[in-house]
């Protein structure tokens, strides 16, 4: 009896995706410190704007249908990030300022996810809001950093169940964010940015 109750539960079907996962993740956002159109769009030297940072990453999803090996996922996407690079003065002479980056955004998800409830990877996709912030030491922000950005977000990841309701996960997503708008005798438009932002931490289901 014992080996036919263990032949039966290794006959039982995997988990199915879902039906929801809550996610939390610390990340590191490679801010763009080489891109002299967002220096001039802030009027600032290159060597002022920061590099990569840290932030936070999280999204909820539910998961409501499955079509052969893909499950369909709809939720949302959120995410902060931000760097610093603290004021000094270069060999030259030259005096750079202090200078901080926030990201923020938000925006719904679709995702495919492809295994099962035990572990599955997925790629997802969304368009929403951000704001990108640059704050100079000693100076007003500019108009670009209160504007609202059209921002496509996409990647993937994957979620491994160490627990039945808790997971260790990985996300890799791309912030594709638009120019800001041209401000008539102000400085140079804030140009389109590509923020690679990678990420690790738990899932919930």
């Amino acid at each position: 009896m014992a080996c036919s109750a263990s032949f039966a539960r290794a006959q039982e079907p995997p988990p199915r995706i879902g039906p929801f996962a809550i996610d939390l993740h610390a990340t590191v956002p490679r801010f763009p410190g080489n891109d002299n159109d967002l220096a001039l769009s802030r009027v600032l030297a290159l060597d002022e704007l920061p590099g990569r940072g840290w932030g936070l990453h999280g999204g909820a999803h539910v998961y409501p249908f499955r079509w052969r090996v893909v499950t369909f996922g709809f939720g949302v996407d959120l995410t902060a990030a931000r760097t610093r690079q603290a004021g000094r003065t270069l060999p030259t002479g030259a005096v750079l300022r202090e200078v901080t980056e926030t990201f923020t955004h938000i925006a719904p998800e679709l995702s495919l996810n492809f295994g099962d409830g035990d572990g599955y990877s997925y790629l997802s996709a969304g368009v929403g809001p951000s704001a990108w912030r640059v704050d100079v030491a000693g100076r007003d922000p500019v108009a670009a950093d209160y504007e609202r950005l059209q921002t496509t977000n996409w990647g993937g990841g994957a979620r491994w169940f160490i627990k039945q309701h808790l997971a260790f996960s990985l996300d890799v997503r791309v912030y594709d964010i638009n120019p800001s708008t041209v401000e008539v005798g102000g400085p140079a438009t804030q140009p389109r940015i590509r923020m690679l932002v990678i990420g690790a931490g738990i899932s919930l289901k």
